[in-house]
């Protein structure tokens, strides 16, 4: 198949993937963690602990891996077709998500996601792997939404400049 016809629905769907990532990272850094920081500490850890076994679903694995997806092929694309009007934004977009969202969720997210189940919320153990769990995925959460958003404005500009097919 002609790249030339898949690249504009690859690069429509790295806009609304990752602006749909971005906005769900974005709604966690924004109100969620701060919610569940003013709850009692067992009860925020308890909170967070049934929302990571809920978003483990088909819809969120859907969007988030065929973001990760759309993005290799975008920035493969992108090196293939380098001097082609927004190919820059187009490797930009895929590497930001795939960067910024997609290695920093398996390198620090899930990872401290893994701690904070593996502890009892009620323990003195539970108490500090929460404090910690708060400050530090938070952190990295504010990683993800902005390269999320960083990434769907990319895409967005790979549309712009994308030379229409014949």
């Amino acid at each position: 198949m002609n790249s030339d016809k898949w690249i504009f629905p690859l690069t429509l769907f790295g806009v609304l993937s990752c602006g749909l990532m971005a906005g769900i990272f974005f709604a966690f850094s924004a109100f969620v963690m701060q919610a569940l920081a003013r709850l009692p500490a067992d009860k925020g850890m308890a909170a967070m602990q049934s929302i990571n076994t809920t978003i483990l679903n088909s819809v969120f694995f859907l969007v988030f891996f065929g973001s990760t997806a759309a993005c290799v092929f975008a920035v493969i694309h992108s090196f293939r077709h380098w001097h082609a009007p927004g190919a820059v934004y187009l490797c930009a977009g895929g590497v930001l998500y795939l960067v910024g969202s997609f290695i920093v969720t398996v390198v620090f997210n899930v990872p401290m996601n893994d701690a904070l189940a593996a502890v009892s919320p009620a323990s003195h153990e539970g108490a500090k792997v929460w404090a910690n769990y708060l400050t530090n995925w938070t952190a990295w959460n504010h990683v993800r939404t902005i390269t999320s958003l960083a990434a769907t404005a990319a895409f967005a500009l790979a549309l712009q400049y994308r030379v229409p097919s014949a």
